[in-house]
């Protein structure tokens, strides 16, 4: 984060394409635009930009309340899922001589372009405004360059004959990109593919997220992406199968049909809570099931040819993927630590509606089993091979 002295000194740079100032403390719209920005770092200066709340255009103190809610607001545009890929941001409050204001640092990221409602932001110079076709596509061939997780390395053997293009268009374009930027988009579909990170111009074919999303044989390139669901009728392996079948193909089609089945696996039944009122209550709540199993499916290792298990017993669920947590997250800090294996994956869901916030997932199922009076999920972590929710059946 910046010194008093570099703070000054921006301020005082009035051209710099490196900060915007604003006085309100409520325009999300305008909060979410300047990060944007920032984040695509048009100039590929690779430094961080800064967005100041509480200086003026001339670069002068407004003189400000910042709150800590105030703060707490401008961090949560980290994981609100309305700016993908997600934002790198530091949120702090700078007392100077003239009075308080709060910064929020902007790491340029290494997986642009990134959107905010579906729309490319940019500096150029002093200015905010939006990419045109030329500058998106300066944006795509630096993230090819700078490349590093699975989902966005190409998938060599994935080339354009393998690909459902109606997966594209009709089902993520019309979700992913802003409706007026469609309207004005002149390139080819692989061309609209490379701009979200979806296929790889250099090699021409897809990146692994855009095989994963819209390959016609998806386990030709990824032979464990699918999730196997077994419904014992016992407490153990060794019982007797109930029901069992296999959710697989492209990511699309598999999210949907999982959606779908939970709406059946699990019915309600009624329960008083007064001598006038009934709550609808299940065995297990189909929320906290959903979150878990869409936790394990943006988390799982795609380079393991084990599925995610989704196994039903007598007395308990067990949804176990393969890979263990990611990065800094580990045994001692998780839940409360996040990191992405796989964040064009976790994009992708976001922008297909699976999943509502960014690290929200473990809290919301935990939330969801205490107010159905379920025992606390159990998780069994294994840092390198597996990661296993356990889910009781309700107390009551």
């Amino acid at each position: 984060m910046l010194t008093l002295e570099e703070l000054t000194e921006l301020l005082n740079d009035l051209e710099s394409f490196r900060i915007e100032r604003t006085v309100s403390i409520n325009d999300t719209d305008k909060f979410c635009r300047a990060i944007c920005a920032f984040s695509n770092d048009m100039q590929g200066a690779g430094r961080p930009g800064y967005l100041i709340i509480g200086a003026k255009d001339d670069g002068s103190i407004a003189g400000l309340d910042i709150t800590d809610q105030l703060l707490q607001n401008l961090a949560s545009h980290r994981d609100s899922g309305r700016i993908i890929p997600l934002p790198a941001i530091n949120v702090e409050k700078k007392s100077l001589p003239d009075g308080d204001v709060a910064v929020v640092e902007v790491l340029p990221s290494d997986m642009p372009p990134v959107r905010y409602k579906g729309v490319v932001h940019i500096r150029t110079g002093p200015s905010r405004g939006i990419a045109n076709e030329q500058q998106e596509r300066v944006l795509s061939e630096r993230r090819v360059s700078n490349a590093k997780t699975f989902d966005l390395r190409p998938c060599l053997d994935c080339d354009s004959k393998q690909i459902v293009l109606s997966l594209f268009q009709l089902d993520y374009r019309s979700v992913a990109i802003a409706p007026e930027t469609i309207e004005e988009n002149q390139r080819d579909m692989f061309q609209q593919m490379a701009s979200l990170g979806l296929w790889d111009i250099k090699n021409n074919c897809a990146t692994n997220i855009g095989a994963l999303l819209f390959s016609e044989s998806t386990l030709n390139w990824f032979p464990g992406a699918y999730i196997q669901y077994v419904h014992y009728d016992g407490t153990g392996l060794e019982s007797d199968i109930f029901d069992e079948r296999i959710f697989g193909g492209d990511l699309i089609t598999v999210l949907r049909e999982l959606d779908a089945f939970l709406k059946t696996l699990l019915p309600t039944y009624p329960v008083a809570v007064s001598s006038l009122r009934e709550e609808n209550r299940s065995i297990y709540p189909m929320g906290a099931i959903r979150e878990l199993l869409m936790n394990a499916i943006m988390h799982r290792d795609y380079e393991s040819n084990s599925p995610i298990r989704f196994y039903r017993f007598s007395d308990r669920i067990e949804i176990q993927n393969p890979g263990g947590l990611y990065g800094e997250a580990t045994a001692e800090n998780f839940p409360d630590q996040n990191a992405y294996r796989n964040p064009k994956v976790a994009e992708a869901m976001k922008t297909l509606g699976y999943v509502n916030r960014f690290g929200r997932g473990i809290a919301k199922a935990k939330e969801l089993l205490q107010d159905n009076n379920n025992p606390p999920a159990e998780f069994v972590i294994n840092q390198s091979q597996f990661f296993l929710a356990i889910i009781r059946e309700t107390q009551s």
